[in-house]
């Protein structure tokens, strides 16, 4: 796709300084960027690299100014690089239709701008919503629920009676709806709990490749408007993830617990289960979370503690060697003063 300069500052409502005329064809990196590719700009540190590039235009937020690149200068241009990019690259349209490999059960409902990949399993009264693709290799399970705009990338499994909201993307080969990890203990066995419950994902959600979230043991796992979830996931039975949250890859969440809106679990980090995670509570990488964390609240570390007090400690603990010399060296001090004062058997 190509556009003016022009074009694109119109399309953000930015300012443009320079040539509107100049020919745009699509984004690229100030290190790789060739004429007719539009790069961005967020910080003084880059200004100098956009200028020594090939590029034709440059967006920006600053008060950057070149004599050699149009500029378009926006509010936030992160925001806006991000609102160009399916501009530049539109993503492919659905070819609605029934691939003739897939299996569809005759009491499915499918909206006719759905597109059926090859290999899928469709059960038995499942309703799939308008443009929505189901890429191949997809089973679900009866009575699933899937809205519009949703996009299953390949071999994604949906368990029987999970509900999608609209313009959701589940990445390959994820897994949604698995039985949820309950046991009970009796006569020198572990006997299995059934899982009768259920998975609902609220509209606008990602899901990263390879996650799995399990069905609630009796009601429902729940997956909040616009979270995003990254890559090997675990969300265990009866979580409930708030709106608006981030949930980076390896995280996992034992049953039960439940995060407020807007949350922030960085990477490797276990939550434990039956906790309760407030508004804008932020959890750091590899923590592992043993209690409730409040409003706001950052913890770090295993097991997780308020952020300053952990990083109190980690200065501490990378004192410690120092600390050792030092105490090596008094006690040394200590037993001459002590050999010194005590008196000759003489």
């Amino acid at each position: 796709m190509a556009f003016t300069a022009s074009q694109v500052a119109e399309k953000l409502a930015g300012e443009l300084i320079g040539d509107g005329s100049v020919t745009l064809t699509g984004f690229s990196t100030t290190e790789n960027a060739r004429p007719g590719d539009l790069v961005f700009a967020e910080k003084d540190t880059y200004y100098a690299a956009v200028e020594a590039s090939a590029a034709s235009a440059v967006l920006v937020s600053g008060p950057f100014t070149s004599t050699t690149k149009t500029v378009i200068r926006v509010a936030n241009a992160r925001a806006s690089y991000a609102r160009l990019l399916p501009l530049f690259f539109p993503p492919d349209e659905a070819q609605s239709g029934i691939h003739p490999t897939a299996t569809v059960a005759a009491t499915a409902q499918i909206d006719a701008t759905a597109e059926i990949g090859p290999g899928c399993v469709i059960g038995a009264n499942v309703k799939i919503g308008a443009r929505s693709v189901l890429m191949g290799g997809n089973h679900v399970g009866r009575d699933t629920r899937i809205g519009d705009d949703v996009h299953l990338f390949p071999n994604v499994v949906l368990y029987k009676a999970t509900q999608v909201g609209n313009r959701v993307a589940i990445h390959a080969g994820t897994v949604i709806g698995s039985d949820g990890y309950g046991y009970f203990f009796d006569q020198g066995r572990h006997n299995k709990v059934l899982q009768i419950g259920n998975v609902i994902i609220h509209d606008d959600v990602e899901i990263g490749a390879n996650t799995a979230i399990d069905r609630g043991a009796l009601g429902a796992t729940v997956i909040g408007e616009g979270t995003k979830i990254d890559n090997l996931v675990h969300i265990a039975h009866n979580v409930v993830i708030g709106p608006h949250c981030l949930i980076m890859g390896q995280c996992g969440f034992a049953g039960s617990t439940k995060l407020g809106a807007y949350c922030v679990i960085a990477s490797q980090a276990g939550i434990a289960g039956h906790l309760k995670l407030g508004n804008q509570a932020t959890v750091g990488a590899k923590s592992g979370v043993m209690r409730d964390v409040g409003d706001k609240e950052t913890v770090l570390g295993s097991p997780a503690q308020p952020d300053k007090q952990t990083k109190r400690q980690w200065i501490a603990a990378q004192q410690l060697p120092e600390m050792v010399r030092r105490l090596r060296d008094l006690e040394k001090q200590v037993a001459e003063l002590t050999a010194k004062a005590t008196p000759s058997p003489d």
